[in-house]
């Protein structure tokens, strides 16, 4: 009955848990404490994320029409991560690397859930997707700004301007 929203969630289950995987080996790589710590709150996000997924999944495998209520996800405070403070330390071609990598994952993910809202016959996915493709536009402004900060420093470090 809900095969189409099925297809969508196991990519939607995949995405966040690869994403979730990817912060958490970016964590262990990191050498600075506040910088390990910030990984590891994506992470976090990322697999709450992917609980919220599975449990629609789990709805619609028991043909159960998911109730919208459940699923509109109240607006969640900016953890602050990836500030200049954080990441000023931990400049070097590694950080700058998986700054970049993420950036990448999440324009992907936000536009993979905006796509997602916009296929989807069901009021309570569509509400799920356009609130993770809201926080994937937070993760995606806050990694660019630090990938902006890391690659200048990097750069500097190097002794080379672009400009």
């Amino acid at each position: 009955m809900y095969a189409k929203e099925l297809e969508i969630l196991k990519k939607a289950i995949l995405n966040e848990h690869e994403g979730n995987q990817f912060y958490r080996l970016a964590a262990e790589k990191a050498s600075d404490e506040q910088v390990r710590q910030a990984f590891l709150a994506l992470a976090a996000e990322e697999q709450e994320h992917e609980q919220w997924l599975k449990n629609l999944y789990q709805e619609l495998m028991r043909n159960k029409p998911p109730e919208a209520e459940k699923f509109s996800l109240p607006p969640v405070a900016s953890p602050g991560i990836f500030s200049r403070e954080n990441i000023g330390t931990e400049s070097g071609s590694l950080i700058v690397s998986v700054f970049s990598i993420g950036v990448m994952m999440e324009k992907a993910s936000l536009d993979f859930y905006r796509e997602a809202a916009r296929k989807t016959g069901l009021d309570a996915a569509k509400r799920l997707y356009l609130r993770l493709a809201e926080w994937e536009q937070e993760h995606l402004t806050k990694l660019e700004s630090a990938y902006d900060y890391a690659r200048e420093e990097w750069w500097d470090k190097q002794s080379f301007s672009p400009a």
